[in-house]
């Protein structure tokens, strides 16, 4: 299983030295094989580096991108380049198709917090089955831990980071859930990971662009935020990931990921976690801001993380480790203590993985991604989910009607191609689409702001209003500046507004639905993917009869 030899840390030569803490590194790669067809080349190592740096001892990959058949292959030639087992991850919080085209996505985990509410026990069923299908999924792909649940309790409807991949919005909610969806996954033979400790819920900065402020004491701290983290280290978690949050409560001079008290007070001592620490990415701009590559690893591993995730440089990072330990200032016994909760990761895979798992690694073969049931499950959870009301939407005279559709991916993006039922549906009732993205061309005025849409630039007709909102990270909450309530209120004024569906925040929908007029159609899916847009527009549009394979006649279930 790829394990070091244990002498004294201190009699270690630098090559030896170098490996064991290489092992501890977590980078980026692709999961498409040509170094052209990265989509985020400043985070994802081209493969020259990549090969290098796991021939040297890095230990772990994150990936994404890419289908299941490219991503299986690219977990093979990892492994090869590697020649020893990997830590292979990728955040699939919402299922391996959230990712990777092939295989199963699944409403966020927002959504089964409503049906919690309703009916606990069938919520809690869902949230199992919604960990086995990601856990299977991710192991025929060839991943062996997945960066999920996220155990966030989300009470802060601001929030642009955490949203709608919380599992609620109270502490009972969260670890009820999560703790079903752990069950799942356990089961798969994956590692799985709670995140983001301490707790990322309330916040309402983004840590990829700037260090969120969490200001609460302790007692609040252990009322709300820390609930779910107890839960999930009883139930056995593999894997804590740190958060990128200033809390003075706990320490007033670095951000928990950076900080003893959090990690080795808190989380390894206090709580009792004896599982891996893995830290969230250092590139993201809460630590790269104020602290350089190799110091920040240097002090993520000194505070007790046993895992550096994506830091900027991996071989600064390294050096900066073994300079660490070297000195002194980083005990030896930290590093062994590290790489044997890692080895024990490694095991457990091995020892947890039913046998169907030893003869697809064995075999090298790609079975089916989506078993047809976990194909009904993706379909329960978005019938579950989607809610709408009042009445359904008159068909336009053909070509006169405006499909208007706010997407934040630039085209094509993973929720808008070009058969996906956004724009087939409404153009088969007379809707011609008109695709907007928030940092594209403007529909908006300026002069006006209780009539914020240029009515002259849609043309005339009524118009279906189609939002994908959620918490997006990146994009600094700028979101919220955009005046989707007054537009709406200014179609109504106009008598234009044939029809609204919001795809994504539950807070969206409630504010938006609060500002229509009885009697307008709306839907509303918690999902963005292609099923939960048919799901929901489906309930508002009556398709006409047609024949034949003209335009918006191709879309199959």
């Amino acid at each position: 299983m790829g394990s070091f030899p244990s002498p004294s840390s201190q009699a270690l030569t630098d090559e030896e030295l170098h490996r064991r803490v290489a092992s501890l590194i977590v980078v980026r790669a692709s999961g498409h094989a040509g170094d052209r067809q990265r989509r985020y080349p400043r985070w994802e190592l081209n493969n020259a580096d990549l090969q290098r740096l796991l021939q040297s001892g890095v230990g772990g990959v994150i990936l994404l991108g890419g289908t299941c058949v490219e991503l299986q292959q690219r977990c093979l030639q990892l492994r090869d380049w590697a020649g020893r087992p990997l830590l292979l991850c990728a955040d699939v919080e919402e299922g391996v198709g959230q990712r990777f085209e092939g295989a199963s996505w699944l409403v966020p985990p927002m959504a089964l917090s409503s049906l919690y509410a309703s009916d606990p026990a069938q919520a809690e069923t869902l949230a199992e089955h919604y960990g086995a299908c990601t856990g299977r999924q991710a192991r025929q792909c060839g991943l062996n831990w997945v960066l999920a649940p996220v155990v966030d309790v989300n009470n802060n409807p601001d929030n642009p980071v955490i949203n709608v991949r919380a599992w609620g919005n109270d502490p009972t909610t969260v670890s009820k859930l999560t703790l079903a969806f752990q069950r799942g996954l356990t089961r798969e033979g994956v590692l799985g990971c709670a995140k983001h400790f301490p707790g990322h819920g309330d916040t309402a900065v983004d840590s990829h662009l700037q260090l969120p402020v969490l200001p609460h004491d302790r007692e609040r701290l252990e009322r709300i935020e820390l609930l779910p983290f107890r839960t999930s280290i009883a139930a056995g978690i593999d894997s804590v990931m740190t958060a990128h949050l200033e809390i003075p409560a706990l320490d007033p001079t670095r951000p928990a990921t950076l900080s003893k008290p959090v990690l080795t007070g808190l989380l390894r001592q206090e709580l009792g976690f004896e599982g891996l620490i893995v830290t969230d990415a250092l590139v993201m701009e809460a630590i790269r801001k104020h602290y350089s590559p190799g110091e920040a690893a240097r002090l993520a591993f000194e505070a007790g993380a046993d895992l550096i995730l994506m830091p900027e440089d991996a071989d600064a990072a390294i050096k900066a480790i073994c300079s660490g330990l070297r000195s002194g200032r980083i005990p030896w016994q930290q590093l062994d203590a590290s790489l044997e909760r890692r080895q024990k990761a490694l095991q457990r895979i091995n020892t947890a993985a039913p046998e169907q798992q030893r003869s697809e690694q064995a075999s090298h073969q790609l079975l089916a991604q989506e078993s047809p049931k976990e194909r009904a499950l993706s379909t329960e959870l978005v019938e579950l989910t989607c809610q709408t009301n009042g009445g359904r939407i008159q068909a336009a005279a053909a070509g006169k009607g405006i499909n208007l559709i706010r997407v934040d991916g630039v085209l094509p993006c993973p929720q808008l191609h070009a058969t996906a039922p956004a724009l087939l549906l409404p153009e088969r009732a007379g809707f011609s689409p008109l695709i907007i993205h928030p940092m594209a061309v403007s529909i908006w005025r300026d002069d006006q702001p209780s009539s914020p849409l240029a009515l002259e630039r849609l043309g005339d007709g009524p118009v279906l209003v189609q939002l994908f909102l959620r918490g997006n990270p990146f994009r600094g909450g700028r979101d919220k500046q955009e005046p989707w309530g007054d537009a709406l209120a200014q179609l109504q004024r106009a008598g234009r507004l044939a029809g609204v569906v919001i795809y994504g925040s539950p807070y969206s929908w409630e504010a938006l639905r609060a500002r229509l007029e009885a009697g307008i159609p709306a839907a509303y899916s918690p999902g963005q993917m292609p099923d939960a847009q048919h799901s929901a527009l489906s309930r508002l549009i009556t398709q006409p009869e047609t024949t034949g394979t003209g335009p918006g006649q191709g879309f199959t279930d």
